[in-house]
Protein backbone atom coordinates (compact mmCIF):
# COMPACT_ATOMS: atom_id res chain seq x y z
CA UNK A 1 0.00 0.00 0.00
CA UNK A 2 1.25 3.66 -1.10
CA UNK A 3 1.33 6.13 1.54
CA UNK A 4 -0.94 8.53 -0.95
CA UNK A 5 -3.03 5.52 -1.40
CA UNK A 6 -3.57 4.92 1.98
CA UNK A 7 -4.27 8.71 2.58
CA UNK A 8 -6.87 8.89 0.19
CA UNK A 9 -8.58 5.33 0.89
CA UNK A 10 -8.91 6.91 5.08
CA UNK A 11 -10.25 10.28 3.38
CA UNK A 12 -12.78 8.49 1.34
CA UNK A 13 -13.45 5.95 4.85
CA UNK A 14 -14.19 8.89 6.62
CA UNK A 15 -16.60 10.59 3.99
CA UNK A 16 -18.49 7.62 4.85
CA UNK A 17 -18.69 7.73 8.28
CA UNK A 18 -19.25 11.70 8.37
CA UNK A 19 -22.21 11.11 6.08
CA UNK A 20 -23.86 8.45 8.62
CA UNK A 21 -23.40 10.25 11.59
CA UNK A 22 -24.13 13.42 10.32
CA UNK A 23 -27.27 12.03 9.43
CA UNK A 24 -27.81 11.01 13.10
CA UNK A 25 -27.19 14.52 14.03
CA UNK A 26 -29.06 16.66 11.67
CA UNK A 27 -32.15 14.77 12.57
CA UNK A 28 -31.03 14.69 16.40
CA UNK A 29 -30.58 18.27 16.25
CA UNK A 30 -34.23 18.78 13.74
CA UNK A 31 -36.29 16.90 16.78
CA UNK A 32 -35.05 19.21 20.06
CA UNK A 33 -32.77 16.00 21.04
CA UNK A 34 -29.05 16.95 23.03
CA UNK A 35 -26.08 15.76 20.45
CA UNK A 36 -23.53 15.44 23.56
CA UNK A 37 -20.76 14.73 20.95
CA UNK A 38 -19.93 14.26 18.08
CA UNK A 39 -17.02 12.23 16.76
CA UNK A 40 -15.11 11.12 13.97
CA UNK A 41 -12.90 7.94 14.03
CA UNK A 42 -12.63 6.21 17.92
CA UNK A 43 -10.64 5.43 21.09
CA UNK A 44 -8.57 8.68 22.44
CA UNK A 45 -9.44 11.79 21.16
CA UNK A 46 -6.48 13.84 19.28
CA UNK A 47 -8.35 17.64 19.91
CA UNK A 48 -12.18 18.31 20.30
CA UNK A 49 -13.93 21.51 20.61
CA UNK A 50 -16.92 22.55 22.30
CA UNK A 51 -19.73 24.14 20.57
CA UNK A 52 -22.97 25.29 22.51
CA UNK A 53 -24.02 21.97 23.72
CA UNK A 54 -21.87 19.38 21.64
CA UNK A 55 -18.49 18.35 21.38
CA UNK A 56 -16.74 17.86 18.44
CA UNK A 57 -14.19 15.48 18.06
CA UNK A 58 -11.47 13.54 16.25
CA UNK A 59 -10.19 10.27 17.33
CA UNK A 60 -6.72 8.37 16.81
CA UNK A 61 -8.40 5.27 15.34
CA UNK A 62 -9.67 6.14 12.04
CA UNK A 63 -12.32 3.76 11.54
CA UNK A 64 -16.03 4.53 12.82
CA UNK A 65 -17.53 7.43 14.27
CA UNK A 66 -20.39 8.25 16.94
CA UNK A 67 -23.26 10.45 17.09
CA UNK A 68 -24.09 10.68 21.33
CA UNK A 69 -27.48 11.53 22.34
CA UNK A 70 -28.66 12.16 25.73
CA UNK A 71 -30.56 9.52 26.92
CA UNK A 72 -29.90 7.03 23.99
CA UNK A 73 -28.96 4.20 26.55
CA UNK A 74 -30.00 4.97 29.74
CA UNK A 75 -33.34 6.44 31.60
CA UNK A 76 -33.55 10.04 31.08
CA UNK A 77 -36.25 12.48 32.11
CA UNK A 78 -34.67 15.48 30.67
CA UNK A 79 -37.13 16.70 27.72
CA UNK A 80 -33.79 17.22 25.16
CA UNK A 81 -33.26 13.13 26.17
CA UNK A 82 -33.40 10.62 23.10
CA UNK A 83 -35.72 8.49 24.68
CA UNK A 84 -38.12 11.47 25.91
CA UNK A 85 -38.89 11.95 22.00
CA UNK A 86 -42.13 10.11 20.42
CA UNK A 87 -41.66 7.21 18.38
CA UNK A 88 -41.87 8.66 15.16
CA UNK A 89 -38.99 11.16 16.09
CA UNK A 90 -36.57 8.52 17.16
CA UNK A 91 -37.44 6.11 14.31
CA UNK A 92 -36.49 9.38 11.91
CA UNK A 93 -33.43 10.08 13.89
CA UNK A 94 -32.37 6.32 14.10
CA UNK A 95 -32.90 5.95 10.15
CA UNK A 96 -31.55 9.11 9.32
CA UNK A 97 -27.50 7.29 9.19
CA UNK A 98 -28.90 5.27 6.46
CA UNK A 99 -30.86 7.48 4.34
CA UNK A 100 -27.54 10.00 4.42
CA UNK A 101 -25.61 6.97 3.26
CA UNK A 102 -27.56 6.35 0.51
CA UNK A 103 -27.79 10.17 -0.58
CA UNK A 104 -24.17 10.18 -0.51
CA UNK A 105 -24.06 7.12 -3.02
CA UNK A 106 -26.74 8.99 -5.00
CA UNK A 107 -24.20 11.97 -5.26
CA UNK A 108 -21.32 10.15 -6.05
CA UNK A 109 -23.44 8.14 -8.51
CA UNK A 110 -24.25 11.31 -10.13
CA UNK A 111 -20.38 12.36 -10.37
CA UNK A 112 -19.87 9.06 -12.00
CA UNK A 113 -22.21 8.34 -14.43
CA UNK A 114 -22.08 12.59 -15.35
CA UNK A 115 -18.31 12.17 -15.89
CA UNK A 116 -18.58 8.45 -17.51
CA UNK A 117 -22.20 7.81 -18.87
CA UNK A 118 -24.00 5.25 -18.52
CA UNK A 119 -23.24 0.68 -19.95
CA UNK A 120 -26.22 0.42 -21.66
CA UNK A 121 -27.89 -2.79 -22.53
CA UNK A 122 -27.39 -2.74 -26.36
CA UNK A 123 -25.25 -5.38 -27.92
CA UNK A 124 -22.81 -5.12 -30.40
CA UNK A 125 -22.36 -8.52 -31.30
CA UNK A 126 -23.68 -12.19 -31.02
CA UNK A 127 -21.33 -15.46 -30.88
CA UNK A 128 -21.55 -17.72 -33.25
CA UNK A 129 -23.14 -21.22 -31.78
CA UNK A 130 -24.76 -19.68 -29.05
CA UNK A 131 -28.23 -19.49 -27.91
CA UNK A 132 -28.57 -15.80 -28.32
CA UNK A 133 -27.63 -16.33 -32.34
CA UNK A 134 -30.40 -19.14 -32.43
CA UNK A 135 -33.10 -17.39 -30.87
CA UNK A 136 -32.78 -14.75 -33.79
CA UNK A 137 -31.44 -12.32 -31.16
CA UNK A 138 -28.98 -9.72 -33.18
CA UNK A 139 -26.76 -6.71 -32.82
CA UNK A 140 -28.30 -3.36 -31.78
CA UNK A 141 -31.34 -5.21 -29.83
CA UNK A 142 -31.34 -3.54 -26.24
CA UNK A 143 -32.33 -6.28 -23.39
CA UNK A 144 -35.11 -4.95 -21.31
CA UNK A 145 -36.14 -8.11 -18.94
CA UNK A 146 -34.49 -11.45 -17.93
CA UNK A 147 -37.12 -13.92 -16.56
CA UNK A 148 -39.23 -11.68 -13.88
CA UNK A 149 -35.93 -9.22 -13.67
CA UNK A 150 -35.95 -5.78 -15.10
CA UNK A 151 -32.55 -4.65 -17.03
CA UNK A 152 -31.52 -1.32 -16.75
CA UNK A 153 -28.03 -1.50 -17.61
CA UNK A 154 -25.75 -3.81 -18.59
CA UNK A 155 -24.00 -4.84 -14.88
CA UNK A 156 -27.99 -5.98 -14.34
CA UNK A 157 -27.24 -8.83 -17.21
CA UNK A 158 -24.14 -9.89 -15.92
CA UNK A 159 -25.15 -9.97 -12.34
CA UNK A 160 -28.56 -11.86 -13.14
CA UNK A 161 -26.50 -14.56 -15.21
CA UNK A 162 -24.02 -15.03 -12.34
CA UNK A 163 -26.62 -15.66 -9.73
CA UNK A 164 -28.73 -17.97 -12.25
CA UNK A 165 -26.06 -19.72 -13.84
CA UNK A 166 -27.35 -22.34 -16.22
CA UNK A 167 -31.54 -21.41 -15.69
CA UNK A 168 -33.64 -21.14 -18.47
CA UNK A 169 -34.05 -17.57 -19.46
CA UNK A 170 -37.38 -15.53 -20.64
CA UNK A 171 -35.56 -12.80 -22.50
CA UNK A 172 -37.61 -9.62 -23.52
CA UNK A 173 -35.55 -7.58 -25.69
CA UNK A 174 -36.21 -4.21 -27.75
CA UNK A 175 -35.71 -4.12 -31.69
CA UNK A 176 -36.63 -1.03 -33.58
CA UNK A 177 -38.76 0.13 -30.84
CA UNK A 178 -40.72 -3.60 -30.95
CA UNK A 179 -40.76 -5.78 -28.14
CA UNK A 180 -39.98 -9.00 -29.04
CA UNK A 181 -39.36 -12.33 -26.42
CA UNK A 182 -37.34 -15.81 -26.61
CA UNK A 183 -36.66 -18.67 -24.50
CA UNK A 184 -33.01 -19.56 -23.97
CA UNK A 185 -30.79 -21.58 -22.50
CA UNK A 186 -27.57 -20.97 -22.07
CA UNK A 187 -24.61 -23.06 -23.32
CA UNK A 188 -21.49 -23.90 -20.90
CA UNK A 189 -18.19 -22.07 -22.02
CA UNK A 190 -14.86 -23.66 -21.04
CA UNK A 191 -13.31 -21.06 -21.31
CA UNK A 192 -14.99 -18.63 -19.14
CA UNK A 193 -15.58 -22.06 -17.00
CA UNK A 194 -19.99 -20.25 -16.80
CA UNK A 195 -23.01 -20.51 -19.00
CA UNK A 196 -23.11 -18.09 -21.19
CA UNK A 197 -26.09 -16.79 -23.88
CA UNK A 198 -23.59 -15.85 -26.12
CA UNK A 199 -23.68 -11.51 -26.42
CA UNK A 200 -21.46 -9.28 -26.69
CA UNK A 201 -21.96 -5.65 -25.54
CA UNK A 202 -19.15 -2.48 -26.46
CA UNK A 203 -17.23 -1.25 -23.00
CA UNK A 204 -17.95 2.29 -24.39
CA UNK A 205 -20.52 4.38 -21.91
CA UNK A 206 -22.79 6.45 -23.44
CA UNK A 207 -23.56 9.98 -21.07
CA UNK A 208 -26.96 11.20 -20.19
CA UNK A 209 -28.20 14.33 -19.61
CA UNK A 210 -29.58 15.61 -16.08
CA UNK A 211 -32.55 13.95 -16.14
CA UNK A 212 -30.88 10.80 -17.28
CA UNK A 213 -28.35 10.73 -15.31
CA UNK A 214 -30.67 11.19 -12.05
CA UNK A 215 -32.72 8.50 -13.29
CA UNK A 216 -29.61 6.10 -13.75
CA UNK A 217 -27.82 7.24 -10.39
CA UNK A 218 -31.07 5.91 -9.04
CA UNK A 219 -31.02 2.59 -10.40
CA UNK A 220 -27.16 2.49 -9.55
CA UNK A 221 -27.41 2.94 -6.05
CA UNK A 222 -30.11 0.47 -6.33
CA UNK A 223 -27.87 -2.11 -7.80
CA UNK A 224 -25.29 -1.72 -5.44
CA UNK A 225 -28.11 -1.89 -2.95
CA UNK A 226 -29.56 -5.12 -4.18
CA UNK A 227 -25.47 -6.45 -4.90
CA UNK A 228 -25.59 -6.39 -0.88
CA UNK A 229 -28.46 -8.08 0.19
CA UNK A 230 -27.64 -10.85 -2.25
CA UNK A 231 -24.08 -10.91 -0.56
CA UNK A 232 -25.36 -11.38 2.93
CA UNK A 233 -28.27 -14.25 1.62
CA UNK A 234 -25.06 -15.80 0.19
CA UNK A 235 -23.41 -15.72 3.65
CA UNK A 236 -26.31 -16.91 5.26
CA UNK A 237 -26.46 -19.96 3.44
CA UNK A 238 -22.87 -20.38 3.46
CA UNK A 239 -22.00 -19.33 0.05
CA UNK A 240 -19.80 -16.89 1.16
CA UNK A 241 -17.24 -17.16 4.43
CA UNK A 242 -15.52 -15.00 7.03
CA UNK A 243 -12.92 -15.36 4.63
CA UNK A 244 -14.52 -13.43 1.93
CA UNK A 245 -15.61 -10.18 4.22
CA UNK A 246 -13.58 -7.44 4.50
CA UNK A 247 -13.11 -5.14 7.32
CA UNK A 248 -12.31 -1.19 7.65
CA UNK A 249 -8.40 -2.40 7.23
CA UNK A 250 -9.73 -4.52 4.02
CA UNK A 251 -11.69 -1.91 2.60
CA UNK A 252 -8.45 0.50 3.07
CA UNK A 253 -6.34 -2.26 1.30
CA UNK A 254 -8.57 -2.37 -1.95
CA UNK A 255 -9.06 1.30 -1.82
CA UNK A 256 -5.14 1.99 -1.61
CA UNK A 257 -4.38 -0.60 -4.19
CA UNK A 258 -6.82 0.58 -6.69
CA UNK A 259 -5.49 3.91 -6.17
CA UNK A 260 -2.05 2.67 -7.26
CA UNK A 261 -3.65 0.75 -9.91
CA UNK A 262 -5.97 3.75 -11.66
CA UNK A 263 -2.64 6.29 -10.91
CA UNK A 264 -1.21 4.73 -13.99
CA UNK A 265 -4.31 6.61 -15.78
CA UNK A 266 -3.79 9.91 -14.14
CA UNK A 267 -5.47 11.59 -11.48
CA UNK A 268 -9.29 11.93 -12.99
CA UNK A 269 -9.33 7.97 -13.05
CA UNK A 270 -8.22 7.85 -9.15
CA UNK A 271 -10.66 10.06 -8.47
CA UNK A 272 -13.34 7.98 -10.39
CA UNK A 273 -12.39 4.63 -9.52
CA UNK A 274 -12.54 6.16 -5.69
CA UNK A 275 -16.08 7.33 -5.89
CA UNK A 276 -17.14 4.56 -8.27
CA UNK A 277 -16.02 2.50 -4.83
CA UNK A 278 -17.48 4.65 -2.51
CA UNK A 279 -20.96 4.39 -4.03
CA UNK A 280 -20.62 0.47 -3.56
CA UNK A 281 -19.40 1.01 0.25
CA UNK A 282 -22.05 4.04 1.04
CA UNK A 283 -24.86 1.86 -0.57
CA UNK A 284 -23.28 -1.32 1.91
CA UNK A 285 -23.15 0.75 4.91
CA UNK A 286 -27.02 1.93 4.49
CA UNK A 287 -27.87 -1.63 4.23
CA UNK A 288 -25.93 -3.07 7.02
CA UNK A 289 -27.03 -0.49 9.41
CA UNK A 290 -30.72 -1.06 8.67
CA UNK A 291 -30.38 -4.87 9.46
CA UNK A 292 -32.57 -5.37 12.55
CA UNK A 293 -29.44 -7.04 14.80
CA UNK A 294 -28.97 -6.16 18.23
CA UNK A 295 -26.51 -2.77 18.38
CA UNK A 296 -27.07 -1.39 15.30
CA UNK A 297 -29.68 0.98 13.88
CA UNK A 298 -31.89 -1.55 12.63
CA UNK A 299 -31.80 -2.95 15.87
CA UNK A 300 -32.97 -0.47 17.58
CA UNK A 301 -35.55 0.61 14.86
CA UNK A 302 -37.15 -3.14 15.50
CA UNK A 303 -37.58 -2.15 19.44
CA UNK A 304 -39.65 1.17 17.87
CA UNK A 305 -41.63 -0.83 15.67
CA UNK A 306 -42.50 -3.39 18.38
CA UNK A 307 -43.50 0.02 20.36
CA UNK A 308 -45.60 1.14 17.97
CA UNK A 309 -47.66 -2.16 17.92
CA UNK A 310 -47.44 -2.85 21.26
CA UNK A 311 -48.47 1.20 22.05
CA UNK A 312 -45.55 1.37 24.62
CA UNK A 313 -42.07 0.60 24.44
CA UNK A 314 -40.16 -2.15 25.94
CA UNK A 315 -37.96 -1.90 29.13
CA UNK A 316 -34.97 0.05 28.90
CA UNK A 317 -32.90 -1.89 30.67
CA UNK A 318 -34.12 -5.33 28.62
CA UNK A 319 -33.82 -3.25 25.51
CA UNK A 320 -29.86 -2.19 27.05
CA UNK A 321 -29.22 -5.66 27.45
CA UNK A 322 -30.25 -7.07 24.17
CA UNK A 323 -27.74 -4.54 22.85
CA UNK A 324 -25.28 -4.91 25.12
CA UNK A 325 -24.93 -8.72 23.89
CA UNK A 326 -25.34 -7.88 20.30
CA UNK A 327 -22.41 -5.84 20.80
CA UNK A 328 -20.31 -7.98 22.11
CA UNK A 329 -21.09 -10.24 19.27
CA UNK A 330 -20.65 -7.63 16.19
CA UNK A 331 -17.17 -6.42 18.23
CA UNK A 332 -15.83 -10.45 18.51
CA UNK A 333 -16.75 -10.53 14.57
CA UNK A 334 -15.19 -7.34 14.03
CA UNK A 335 -11.79 -8.61 15.67
CA UNK A 336 -11.66 -11.81 13.85
CA UNK A 337 -12.42 -9.48 10.33
CA UNK A 338 -9.67 -7.31 11.73
CA UNK A 339 -6.86 -9.86 12.43
CA UNK A 340 -7.99 -11.86 9.19
CA UNK A 341 -7.62 -8.53 7.04
CA UNK A 342 -3.96 -8.10 8.72
CA UNK A 343 -3.00 -11.29 7.78
CA UNK A 344 -3.70 -10.83 4.29
CA UNK A 345 -1.65 -7.66 4.15
CA UNK A 346 1.61 -9.94 5.05
CA UNK A 347 0.41 -12.93 2.58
Amino acid sequence: MTGIGIVLALLAFGLLIISHEFGHFLLAKLNGVCVEEFSVGMGPRLFSWKGKETRYSLKAIPFGGSCMMLGEDEDCQDERAFGSKSVWARISILAAGAGFNFILAFILAMVVLGCMGIDKPILTDVMEGYPAQEAGIQAGDRIVKLNDEKIHVYRDVNLYLALHQGETLNVVYERDGKMHESVIKPKWNEESNSYMMGIVVDAAREKQGLLGTMKYSFYEVGYWMRYTMISLKMMISGEVGVKDISGPVGMVSSMSSMVKQSSRSGIFYIFINLANFCILLSANLGVLNLLPLPALDGGRLFFCLIELVRGKPVKQEYEAIVHGIGLVLLLGLSVLILFKDIWQLFL
